[in-house]
């Protein structure tokens, strides 16, 4: 009980800190990127740690054979690739400054992930 009441009492001095470096992790978000893609790479996803759609490419072969609900499927898995991986990124990085704040491991925190 009373090891629970001093992380907390630690966390409540660092809060400064930890609001400076939250803020900082929003700003990050933006650039970390995660790609994916599907059909042998006909089909590419950009995303970023923000969740965002940055880009999505299309091979010419992909386009070739004229299969509307394929091509829509290609696009579907490239992008729920692209975002397990960003996801993934996102969760390394959110570890990393948890880690570098001395929290707990395991706290979620606010507004991340």
């Amino acid at each position: 009980m009373f090891k629970e009441i001093g992380q907390l009492a630690s966390l409540m001095k660092n809060l400064p800190r930890i609001r400076e470096e939250m803020g900082k992790f929003q700003d990050k978000l933006g650039q970390i990127i995660g790609e994916g893609d599907a059909g042998g790479g006909m089909v590419t996803a950009r995303v970023n740690g923000s969740m965002e759609v940055l880009k999505i490419t299309i091979t010419d072969d992909a386009l070739k054979g004229n299969d509307r609900e394929f091509l829509e499927d290609l696009i579907v898995a490239a992008v729920n690739q692209a975002l397990k991986k960003t996801k993934h990124l996102v969760a390394e990085e959110t570890s990393k400054m948890a880690t570098g704040l001395g929290l707990p491991p395991g706290m979620n925190l606010p507004g991340v992930g």
